[in-house]
């Protein structure tokens, strides 16, 4: 291996009088290695990165498609829910106005009643009332035709004697006598 180094070493001390061997000036021969290195990797890698390039664009390609396609799938969607928002605001508002409409209506139909409840109320306390003065005004009634029918009877008892109340006895006789014809 030695000898493989030595003689590339040797090589650089050549003098360049015209022929071939190797340069080890690097400012000089890098700008040729690197067109020559360029010119090799264009050639054979040109196929190479092509592939590599369409395959990048092809994938580029379908991602751009596959978001496309979800956006607008996306764009389908808000416009479904924004219509079924609409929808369910409409809706919401139906029932809102639908909601105090009938709050409104019971509300009424509620003071209808509890006004109709104490109207009854009030007819059946002045129903009691007046029911309460009659019964009232006949017991007042009973107790003034007793007391006056035992002052009338004191009075009479008082008053007969019994020739006077043999008489009376004798009319009333007569008259439940022709009371008694008249109905027969």
């Amino acid at each position: 291996m030695k000898n493989v180094t030595d003689s590339f070493v040797s090589l650089g001390h050549w003098p360049s009088a015209g022929s071939f061997g190797f340069n080890t000036d690097i400012l000089a021969t890098n700008p040729i290695n690197l067109s020559v290195v360029l010119g090799v990797l264009i050639f054979f890698g040109k196929g190479v990165l092509n592939d590599l390039l369409d395959n990048r664009k092809q994938r580029i390609l379908s991602t751009i498609q596959n978001s496309e396609e979800l956006r607008r799938g996306a764009i389908e969607q808000l416009e479904r829910a924004r219509a079924r928002l609409r929808k369910v605001e409409m809706e919401a508002d139906e029932y809102r106005m639908n909601g105090y409409s009938e709050i409104e209506r019971e509300k009424v139909n509620l003071i209808n009643a509890t006004s109709d409840s104490l109207e009854q109320l009030e007819n059946y306390k002045n129903e009691t009332l007046h029911f309460e003065q009659q019964r009232a005004i006949n017991q007042v009634r009973q107790q003034v035709f007793q007391q006056a029918l035992q002052g009338a009877l004191g009075t009479l008892n008082s008053c007969l004697n019994s020739e006077l109340h043999f008489r009376t006895i004798s009319a009333n006789i007569g008259i439940l006598g022709s009371i008694e014809e008249i109905t027969d």
